[in-house]
């Protein structure tokens, strides 16, 4: 009989201790996995989603908040801007591009956007079927919103007013697909385009349909220099504007400029802190864990010294004993990574199902390379556990203990 099958053999006849220290190896894996998936997902939503735009200039407040509500919708907007100044903004010398938004509505939580084409060009959207916004109340959709919400070219719906209310609906406008984006893999997948001057008129108790404005090139009459636009997203012309823009923005005018790169890193540091914690505290159970296999084991040869002896007595090398002991301990290590390594998928699924934001949701139907070594890790913990009774094993002293018996 091989040492896998001896192995197994004495780990059933000790099966209560054998699931303990299983149960400790998986929830220390556990906790890594779940770690490791969390952190490694927010890292890309953040980065994904900002990687193209340099500043945010917005109402004064909070920098982290303007960030937040104007690239990852998932916070309210620190206020409005009046147009005028946004229109200075955008003629600026220093600034490359300037995509508006106008935000304020939803759709059962899923943001409804204004903004021009601009917002197409700065995330590089393409369409999976239909044609881009245009004309007043048309909207382009996302790829995960037309999934979940079952909309498809011509359909129409109402938006509610607020980022996540379904109660105050605007019933007086309905919204018409005319287009669906390709998969982005960032956050346009879980939002809803429209033009700038539908979301202004949805809030107007009296329209104008002469005043219609359908194109950002239009938006210099008269008539629009007293709206408001929730952000802008800005992308820099030259190296200089660095160093130059954001002071001008938050010194010489009555809006903020924040950086995604600063205070996305600000964020993450932030949620690094409680998640170093809980690392720490994985790294404890992991030794725990460690510790009652060395203990099991350990223990077990006392017990089973005299079986040991016969084996060899039979024929068994001092090496096969030797490799009993550690397969033992490697069996117990490996189911235990496996098991944690499923919990920790299945918590973040779980974790991420009840997410209110679509825009910051985690999943656990995803596999990263990194995992490969926390099975490693696993596996590791095991020999290591099991080196000194595997040593001691080996080093039995057969007539000893038979005669002792």
């Amino acid at each position: 009989m091989g040492p896998f099958k001896i192995s197994l053999k004495s780990l059933r006849a000790k099966s209560l201790s054998t699931l303990l220290s299983i149960v400790l190896v998986a929830f220390g894996i556990g906790i890594l996995t779940i770690l490791l998936l969390a952190s490694s997902q927010i890292n890309e939503k953040l980065t994904n989603n900002s990687k193209d735009i340099d500043l945010v200039v917005g109402a004064k407040g909070s920098p982290l908040q303007l960030v937040l509500s104007s690239i990852y919708y998932i916070d309210f907007p620190t206020g409005n801007i009046p147009y005028k100044d946004a229109s200075d903004v955008i003629s600026n010398p220093l600034v490359k591009r300037a995509v508006p938004l106008a935000l304020g509505d939803n759709y059962n939580g899923v943001r409804i956007v204004g903004t021009d084409s601009n917002f197409v060009g700065l995330y590089g959207l393409e369409l999976a079927a239909g044609k881009f916004w245009k004309k007043d109340y048309e909207t382009t959709i996302g790829a995960m919103v037309a999934e979940n919400m079952h909309l498809k070219i011509g359909d129409s719906f109402f938006g509610a007013h607020g980022l996540t209310g379904i109660t105050d609906v605007h019933k007086s406008h309905a919204y018409k697909v005319t287009g669906i984006l390709k998969p982005q893999g960032n956050v346009t997948d879980n939002l809803i385009l429209t033009n700038i001057a539908s979301v202004w008129k949805m809030h107007e108790e009296e329209e104008d349909e002469h005043h219609s404005m359908t194109h950002h090139d239009n938006e210099d009459s008269p008539d629009l220099q007293n709206k408001e636009l929730t952000s802008l997203l800005i992308q820099y012309r030259s190296p200089m504007s660095v160093v130059l823009f954001p002071r001008m923005i938050n010194e010489s005018t009555n809006m903020q400029a924040a950086s995604p790169a600063m205070e996305s890193a600000r964020l993450f540091s932030l949620i690094g802190i409680g998640m170093e914690t809980l690392q720490w505290f994985s790294v404890l159970i992991m030794f725990i864990a460690l510790m009652s296999v060395f203990v099991n084991l350990y223990n077990s040869l006392k017990e089973r010294s005299y079986d040991l002896a016969i084996m060899r007595t039979l024929g068994a090398s001092k090496t096969k004993v030797f490799m009993i002991i550690i397969t033992e301990s490697v069996i117990i290590t490996s189911l235990g990574s496996l098991i944690g390594l499923a919990l920790g998928h299945l918590t973040v699924q779980l974790i991420g199902s009840y997410q209110d934001s679509t825009q910051a949701r985690i999943t656990g139907l995803v596999f990263m390379r990194e995992e490969l070594y926390l099975l490693l890790i696993g596996v590791l913990i095991g020999i290591f556990a099991a080196i000194l009774p595997a040593i001691k094993a080996y080093k039995t002293n057969i007539s000893k203990i038979l005669a002792s018996d």
